[in-house]
């Protein structure tokens, strides 16, 4: 007998992941395809669809398709897209990072926006969703994974609960707050709201057939990518923190309450039953290839003795201006005296780093959130040994291995959850 399956799929910036995962959240087979490999404009839908065709294709070459109980799809946090009424794509969405055109909706909506909520902003969800309004024959506007989500559902009105965040909903209440009709965005135009791991509805006939999945595929709602790769880490206890390494330093723990402080960057998303609480350091692997190349730090860090403190005090930054855990605009890099030797140099401010990140998590236990009580770490960092002493010393908690890095790992619990919530598992 076949061991039922579910999929997740990564909806990334440079590509499409998806994997599959069994019951016991192993993982059994991935497939994955680059953006730039199935059309010219990696910000197109169309480009984003055909990825994850591809992508999905090539897992389902490597597992019994039959098996397949259920999927979930992820997405980059704050990508909007509008369309109409048979979910076709209007006009061009606006990325993850991309503000919005026009900064006189900003500057309207800016006294209406709660402190607290994470639609603040010229990339928030909610500015997007305003300058879509404008489009005409607009029927709704979509975040990036709510459309893939609809691609195999055949309909475009639900969103999940981590993507909605910043497009202004409550997660505390549940739902859109009243606010939002102040800036003169048509509620319309949202869709409806569900859970991260809800069940959302059954495949359709046209997609099963498109993707060549079984008729009964249940289609769980997915998440955003940063929640999705706290997920793929195993990461489940209250007090389980997880640490992105990559090119800035990116801090996420599970909590039993939800955390606001937007004056240090700090939002909250609730992910199956849970809060993860967490923040972002301008401080990061940017600031270490400044100075080093991926080779060169490896060589220099052979060199490094973590048990050793160089008391140098370092903050390291690119330029003046922290968001976390120090909220300061003009908050100056210190990255003086540099001593001779280049080793030192580096370990200074690996230390300085984990210095940052021990004080993040501080930070979050001061705001309401449990005391860390263990520790996996993502991204290229986690692999430095010396880096990773260095943070042990500074964080005094166990360091436990990520079950996996990718992001489609998490999602794939999502639709894991989904299906046991539907009564499709013993």
């Amino acid at each position: 007998m076949t061991a039922d399956l579910f999929i997740g799929i990564d909806v990334g910036t440079s590509g499409v992941r998806a994997v599959a995962m069994d019951a016991a959240e192993r993982l059994v087979g991935q497939g994955a395809c680059a953006m730039d490999a199935t059309g010219p404009d990696p910000r197109h839908p169309q480009t984003w669809l055909r990825a994850v065709e591809l992508a999905l294709a090539e897992l389902l070459g490597t597992i019994s398709r039959h098996a397949v109980r259920a999927l979930a799809v992820d997405g980059t946090s704050g990508t909007t897209l509008p369309v109409d009424a048979a979910g076709i794509p209007l006009d061009a969405p606006l990325m993850y990072n991309d503000a919005v055109p026009d900064p006189t909706i900003v500057e309207r909506i800016a006294p209406i926006v709660p402190a607290g909520s994470a639609a603040n902003g010229p990339t928030s969800g909610l500015a997007k969703a305003l300058h879509h309004q404008s489009v005409r024959g607009l029927e709704r506007v979509l975040h990036q994974a709510d459309w893939i989500m609809g691609q195999f559902t055949g309909h475009f009105d639900t969103t999940d609960e981590n993507n909605a965040l910043k497009t202004g909903y409550d997660p505390v209440a549940a739902r859109w707050p009243d606010w939002m009709a102040a800036t003169g965005l048509d509620m319309a135009l949202l869709p409806r709201v569900v859970a991260a791991g809800a069940p959302v509805g059954r495949i359709s006939r046209q997609a099963a057939d498109r993707f060549g999945l079984p008729v009964d595929t249940l289609v769980v709602a997915g998440t955003t990518d940063g929640c999705a790769s706290f997920l793929a880490t195993g990461a489940s206890a209250l007090g389980d923190g997880v640490t992105a390494l990559g090119s800035t330093l990116t801090l996420k723990l599970l909590s039993d309450r939800p955390i606001f402080a937007p004056r240090y960057g700090v939002y909250s998303h609730r992910i199956l039953g849970m809060w993860l609480a967490g923040g972002a350091s301008n401080s990061g692997g940017k600031v270490l290839g400044q100075f080093f190349d991926i080779d060169r730090i490896r060589t220099l860090s052979a060199e490094i003795d973590p048990e050793a403190d160089t008391e140098l005090g370092y903050y390291p930054l690119l330029k003046p201006g922290e968001r976390f855990p120090i909220a300061d605009p003009v908050y100056p890099p210190r990255l003086t005296p540099r001593p001779e030797s280049d080793a030192t140099f580096l370990q200074g401010m690996l230390e300085g780093i984990a210095a940052i990140e021990a004080l993040g998590y501080r930070r979050l236990a001061e705001l309401g959130a449990p005391q860390l009580k263990s520790m996996r770490s993502v991204g290229g960092g986690a692999a430095n040994a010396a880096w990773t002493r260095i943070r042990q010393r500074r964080l005094g908690v166990p360091f436990l291995d990520a079950r996996s890095q990718e992001a489609a790992a998490g999602t794939a619990r999502l639709a894991l959850a989904g299906a046991r919530a539907a009564g499709l598992l013993a």
